[in-house]
């Protein structure tokens, strides 16, 4: 049953061009990462010196608003015409419900982070870069990046279940998005701030807690695994008291 929600959830997507937002950071990354021909100092190589380039136009706006508007939209047609009252009246369990949700965002959020990932190696490769390719940090950063949207996506995808306006979890998402331009400098507020995470955590610098990921010990434990358990949670428990 879990696979037929899953299904359900891509068909409705399918009907609509919203998957192509998909393409939109990646390709303006990509243009800037072309366009750009200054290198950054300390960085380690050329393909290092273009992820710093291209990583901000990727994260600090795009990727957090992309994942506002795919929670928003999966939860689109059960806000109209009484859809959550028949899917909550179907044999299915709702911890399905939403663990189909929430999985189908977090596949189109992992294609984003692929998609970006080919458009730089597409910049080195067209700008024929000879420094030795950085097979970790593109790991460190493609899987560090998607993990850091996963407390996000949660609650986003909790707002835009509460909510049955469209626009309003945009707009939430909106004035909490903007800030990050500000944030992402910030050693107080960085390490806590939901929507900076994906920055933090895809920016190529020295390894994080334990030789890991690109981001400090405070962000890991509470902004992405904190955030995530109590937003996931969350999300979960308010399905299964919503009333039909």
């Amino acid at each position: 049953m879990f696979w037929h929600l899953v299904q359900s959830e891509i068909l409705k997507m399918r009907k609509t061009n919203i998957w192509l937002l998909l393409f939109v950071s990646p390709l303006l990354a990509f243009a800037v990462g072309l366009a750009t021909t200054e290198t950054t100092e300390g960085t380690i190589n050329e393909w290092t010196t273009t992820l710093l380039i291209m990583t901000p136009v990727h994260t600090i706006l795009f990727l957090p608003l992309i994942i506002g508007v795919f929670t928003s939209f999966i939860c689109r047609y059960e806000h109209k015409d009484g859809g959550w009252k028949q899917l909550l009246s179907l044999p299915v369990k709702r911890t399905q419900v939403y663990i189909s949700k929430f999985s189908l965002v977090m596949s189109l959020i992992a294609l984003n982070q692929i998609l970006f990932m080919v458009c730089w190696i597409s910049v080195g490769l067209i700008k024929g870069f000879t420094d030795p390719f950085p097979t970790l940090v593109m790991f460190k950063s493609l899987v560090g990046g998607w993990i850091a949207t996963l407390p996000l996506a949660a609650l986003m995808l909790l707002v835009s279940m509460a909510w049955s306006s469209f626009a309003a979890p945009l707009a939430l998402n909106v004035v909490f998005t903007l800030p990050n331009i500000l944030v992402a400098n910030s050693e107080n507020y960085a390490p806590y701030y939901p929507w900076v995470q994906p920055f933090l955590t895809m920016i190529p610098k020295g390894d994080g807690p334990w030789g890991g990921f690109f981001v400090s010990f405070e962000s890991i434990i509470f902004a992405i695994i904190g955030g995530f358990v109590i937003f996931f949670a969350g999300g979960l428990v308010y399905i299964r008291r919503k009333a039909v």
